[in-house]
Parts: structure tokens; C-alpha cells; sequence
């Protein structure tokens, strides 16, 4: 797989020491910080490339294990609060990278059923559009991530809780408004294809929900996946809409089928069936 994207694996291996230290971290293991370039995003663009087996990304795993706290979560930056949306995509990008049976994973998914907010979704209290109404809601990207990680445990459609999650999932494609602290909506962005997956869009919502059962057969879910589905041109999955400083890289060039993207989608269809 990674011959053909090769010259992108070498661009992103090229930003390893933008923020200061290795492995796209800053000196003090900031693994958030740097945008696309960051530890965590360039983990996840290089297991989607096909790299996960090399020990560039051991060595990046074991960065982010070194984050881990006792009782489950992450800490990306020294001395700050700790956010669930920061342990739910760290946590998903380990498992994207071949460590979902890691036993330390196990106790982050137990501080995520712990966690739970009462709508089903996981929220953080962190509020920087002020206080109103909409903010006693879940965030629902940061219930994506955790929807993610939760696909690759044996909670998968054995735990009640996540049908809880995904019903307010499923209600937010009806509603549609901006909710929870940090304002997640779905509007003309969210609708344009994204990929790689790096936050809350139409293609993303729909493959991780492809894997849950109470979505399957539910007619919001199917709505959404006909929306992704009229995406495609020729059986090929375009990119509308990639971060722009990776936009032109061959696996996610912007306004071009992206063969990894079109697997992805195809993962979807197998889901369904």
C-alpha cells in the first residue's frame, strides 16, 4: 500500500521536528499542538497510509502511551485540564495504529462509561461561547471520537450505553443546530467530504456509525449515508474539503477521488450488509 504514497509518507515525515522535538511533539510533549502537523494527526495520516508496523510509529505509540493517566484518560499538555475530547482522540488514534488490545485502553474505556453525559453523549466543560441552552448538550465530535474507539472494543453492540450514544448521534442529523460547549452543528462544511478523518463531517459520522447496529436500520442513518452516497463520482470517493495544507497530497488531493477514501467507503457498504 505505501508505494504508491510514498511521496506523501516522506512530506509527512519531513514536519517530524516542526514543533521543537521529535515525533511532531514539542519539547514538553505537546502532541496536540501543530495542527495538521501535529503527533496526533501525522499518527493518523501515517496509519492510514499503511505504516502503523514501523518503528517510527511504535516509537510515536509509545509517546502517546507515556501520556496515559492511571484512571484512563490522556494529559496532551503538561500542566493543563484534562478534556475527554483529548483522551477520546488519543485513545482512537492508538487503535487506528494496532493497539486496541492494549490494557490500558481497557481502563480508558471504563472512564469513558463513567464519564457519560445524561443525553447519551460525553461533553467537556470547557465553555468558550459563553453558557446557554444549547451548551447543556454532549459535543457530538467528541462523542464521534468516542463512538471510534469504542468500535474497536468488545463493547462494540454488546453495551446499551453505546445505543445510547448513537441515538444522540441520530437525533443531531434531525436537529442539525449547533450544541454542546463547543457548538458542534451540521451545516455546508460538515456536509463537504473530509478526509483523512480529523473531526466532525459527513463521511466521518457515517463510517463510524456504519459499525453500530441501532444506526444500520435506523432511516436518519441511512438518510445520511444517501447524502455520502451522491458523493461519488464514478464509484470513487471525492474529497471536497481536506485540511489545506495537505490538500495536495495524492491520498487526499482536494477535488480528486482519493483511492483510500473510496476503501473507506467500502468498509461502509460491507457494514451494511
Amino acid at each position: 500500500m505505501t508505494q504508491p504514497y510514498q511521496s506523501d509518507i516522506d512530506f509527512i515525515l519531513s514536519k517530524q521536528f516542526d514543533n521543537g522535538a521529535n515525533l511532531w511533539a514539542t519539547p514538553d510533549k505537546r502532541v496536540g499542538k501543530g495542527g495538521v502537523f501535529s503527533t496526533l494527526a501525522c499518527a493518523r495520516m501515517l496509519a492510514e497510509l499503511g505504516t502503523a508496523d514501523t518503528p517510527l510509529m511504535k516509537e510515536t505509540a509509545e509517546l502517546l502511551f507515556s501520556l496515559w493517566r492511571e484512571d484512563g484518560r490522556f494529559q496532551i499538555a503538561p500542566s493543563s485540564a484534562i478534556y475527554p475530547c483529548q483522551t477520546a482522540h488519543t485513545a482512537s488514534t492508538l487503535c487506528h495504529m494496532g493497539h486496541s488490545s492494549d490494557s490500558r485502553l481497557t481502563k480508558t474505556a471504563d472512564h469513558f462509561l463513567k464519564i457519560q453525559h445524561t443525553d447519551g453523549g460525553w461533553r467537556c466543560n470547557s465553555f468558550k461561547y459563553g453558557r446557554g441552552p444549547e451548551t447543556e448538550f454532549s459535543n457530538p465530535g467528541t462523542t464521534l471520537d468516542v463512538l471510534d474507539f469504542f468500535r474497536f472494543t468488545s463493547f462494540l453492540n454488546n453495551d446499551e450505553r453505546l445505543d445510547h450514544a448513537v441515538e444522540f448521534l441520530l437525533r443531531h442529523w434531525v436537529t442539525r443546530a449547533p450544541i454542546g460547549p463547543c457548538h458542534y452543528g451540521m451545516g455546508t462544511l460538515f456536509m463537504k467530504v473530509e478526509f483523512p478523518f480529523f473531526r466532525y463531517n459527513l463521511f466521518y459520522y457515517v463510517y463510524v456509525l456504519s459499525f453500530f447496529e441501532k444506526a444500520k436500520k435506523d432511516d436518519r442513518f441511512l438518510e445520511a449515508f444517501e447524502v455520502l452516497q451522491s458523493k461519488l463520482v464514478n464509484g470513487k470517493m471525492v474529497v471536497e474539503n481536506p485540511n489545506a495544507k495537505i490538500s495536495h497530497l495524492t491520498f487526499c488531493k482536494k477535488g480528486e477521488s482519493s483511492e483510500l477514501a473510496t476503501q473507506r467507503f467500502d468498509e461502509i457498504t460491507t457494514n451494511l450488509h
